[in-house]
């Protein structure tokens, strides 16, 4: 459970921060967004993994770095996060004037769509190659340059798309009436595409990296069957010897099982 708490309260900071800077017009918004991300991934990254993203929960689990059966609680989890950073910042900036929605259509949506396919991508390959990488274990810079790559795609095509490269963050923004909800089922649809291709890149280029869990175990196998036969040949030793001693009723007790067992063959 407090994985999901952790989820739900960094996603929640970031389309805070999301919202308000939004709505407060703040010049560096985007450097104050992936300064929040960079933090919270810092502060739950022990705890949740610090996805933060259905698309890179998604990208983990096509890694198979994620149980797929976690995914729809940690989208969930994302999602309420993403909602209440929206109502909240909403609530905290009632008096300020409402804004006009970004919208897209005809083209302007194409290179919107694209925009935001290409960043996710990015945003999710580099998530996989700092904080899951074998190579990369342990070290101490993943948070800023998963911010950063944030940081890089608001600046780069912030006024293409609106920025958004996260399916909770879309719908949170939404709800704060900065993107139109026209957008949000094509955003959906490109960021979790992009989630699952860094996956299969990240699988295509470290093959050496992406093991699964039964192929890992499975030299061990012959080993196990080799023991576990020695095993059965030494009981069946000392079974053979026990009955041979004088005055044990190993022959009067096969003679008393042996219908029971009959009878169960028979009874199915």
């Amino acid at each position: 459970m407090r994985r999901y708490a952790v989820e739900t309260i960094g996603t929640f900071f970031l389309v805070l921060v999301i919202t308000t800077t939004a709505l407060l017009h703040v010049g560096p918004a985007p450097v104050a967004i992936a300064a929040v991300l960079t933090v919270m991934i810092f502060a739950g990254g022990h705890v949740s993994g610090a996805h933060y993203n259905p698309a890179v929960t998604v990208a983990l689990a096509v890694r198979n770095r994620f149980a797929w059966r976690d995914v729809p609680a940690y989208c969930a989890a994302q999602t309420v996060g993403a909602l209440a950073g929206a109502v909240v910042g909403r609530h905290l900036l009632a008096g300020q004037p409402a804004e006009q929605a970004f919208t897209a259509g005809g083209r302007a949506l194409t290179a919107a769509a694209v925009a935001e396919l290409l960043v996710t991508f990015a945003l999710a390959y580099v998530v996989l190659n700092v904080a899951t990488s074998k190579n990369t274990a342990g070290n101490s810079f993943y948070g800023l340059a998963i911010g950063g790559t944030v940081l890089a795609g608001a600046l780069t095509v912030g006024g293409v798309s609106g920025g958004v490269f996260n399916p909770a963050v879309a719908v949170g923004v939404a709800t704060a009436g900065l993107i139109d909800w026209t957008l949000v089922p094509v955003y959906l649809a490109c960021q979790i595409a992009a989630g699952a291709l860094a996956g299969l890149a990240f699988r295509a280029l470290n093959r050496d990296d992406v093991a699964e869990p039964a192929l890992e175990t499975a030299p061990e196998a012959p080993a196990v069957t080799a023991q576990l036969a020695q095993v059965l040949s030494g009981v069946e030793a000392l079974t053979t010897a026990f009955h041979g001693l004088p005055g044990q009723p190993g022959a009067a007790t096969a003679q008393q099982t042996a219908p029971a067992v009959a009878w169960s063959h028979s009874a199915h």
